[in-house]
């Protein structure tokens, strides 16, 4: 592999997408490298941890029969490190990267491709549809929050999908508090599910943008793959029983008030100063016209707000996590 006259930040961007995944202490070496790969005027990157894989493409002249992976960290820190207008000459030999940038030399150990992990797609395609991405990121962003971690429920580390009609549900929960988001798709679609693990929810969380470009999502047999933009990911997806969701919400509520998000969430965060440090507990209390926030902890202290809301229905005092309401 031969590159010439690359500038910086066509090596760092795609190689920032697929870096995420790589953990810096892995059982099989090659897993902490990255796979490059040039063909027909395109440099791929390449990452994976047996549970998931992630490509990003960038065009780039050059020359390269064959590929080779490197330590991903150590490429990306050099990277970074290296002034934002750097040029480089990249070339790589059975053993080493060699990269020069100006007057600069440095040589990183690499890894033969061949011995690469790559996921391969299997199965029959379940389905297949696209939407924007910022519907998506949207999507994400409003559950990701309540998925469980390491829990020995499985199935509820990670993500339900759900496509239904002209329906996109997206639903996560700890067990303790639930999230549901749903949007409009602009086809009629099949009724499929399928739960994604929690590490490819937050890639795909940082991956995506707020624009109106569209991300393409396949279902496969075990597998889920999204591709937008220069970036495809492809992972594989938990075999398990989500909970029944709709029998958690409830569907008739008596009490219904509506609340600046930004003020509240800020009323909260001055209480859980002196909230109990073990149970984070915190008073709700609702009366005609005002909500009170009330924390108290083990020190016999207390703090005690005050929000004017348009409420005249029956009193209630109601505790909750604090940190829980902080999250949604």
């Amino acid at each position: 592999m031969l590159l010439n006259s690359v500038p910086r930040d066509a090596l760092l961007k795609p190689l920032s997408a697929v870096s995420g995944i790589v953990e810096r202490r892995q059982t099989l070496p090659v897993l902490s490298n990255v796979l490059l790969e040039h063909k027909a005027g395109v440099l791929a990157f390449t990452a994976t941890d047996l549970e998931i894989q992630i490509s990003a493409k960038t065009p780039l002249d050059g020359e390269a029969p064959q590929g080779v992976t490197v330590a991903a960290r150590k490429f990306q820190e050099l990277l970074r490190a290296l002034p934002e207008d750097a040029v480089l000459r990249i070339e790589a030999t059975d053993t080493k990267l060699n990269i020069k940038a100006g007057r600069s030399r440095y040589h990183l150990q690499t890894l033969p491709a061949a011995n690469f992990p790559r996921i391969e797609t299997s199965g029959e395609q379940r389905q297949s549809l696209s939407f924007p991405q910022k519907t998506l990121r949207r999507l994400l962003h409003l559950v990701e929050f309540a998925m469980a971690q390491q829990d020995v429920r499985y199935y509820l580390n990670g993500l339900l999908l759900v496509i239904e009609g002209e329906t996109l549900i997206a639903v996560a929960t700890d067990g303790h508090r639930l999230s549901y988001a749903a949007t409009s798709l602009a086809g009629t679609y099949e009724r499929q599910e399928v739960i994604i693990p929690r590490k490819t929810v937050q890639e795909l969380s940082k991956l995506l943008d707020e624009s109106d470009a569209l991300v393409s999502l396949d279902l496969l047999a075990n597998q889920v793959r999204f591709r937008f933009s220069d970036i495809e990911v492809v992972s594989k997806v938990i075999d398990g029983k989500f909970p029944d969701y709709n029998r958690v919400i409830p569907v008739g509520y008596t009490r219904h008030i509506i609340l600046n998000r930004v003020v509240f969430l800020q009323t909260l965060q001055r209480a859980a100063i002196l909230a109990n440090e073990k149970f984070r507990g915190v008073r709700l209390v609702l009366a005609a016209g005002s909500l009170r926030i009330i924390c108290t902890n083990a020190e016999q202290e207390e703090a005690e707000e005050e929000l004017e809301i348009d409420y005249q229905g029956a009193d209630l005092d109601v505790g909750f996590n604090i940190t829980y309401l902080q999250d949604v």
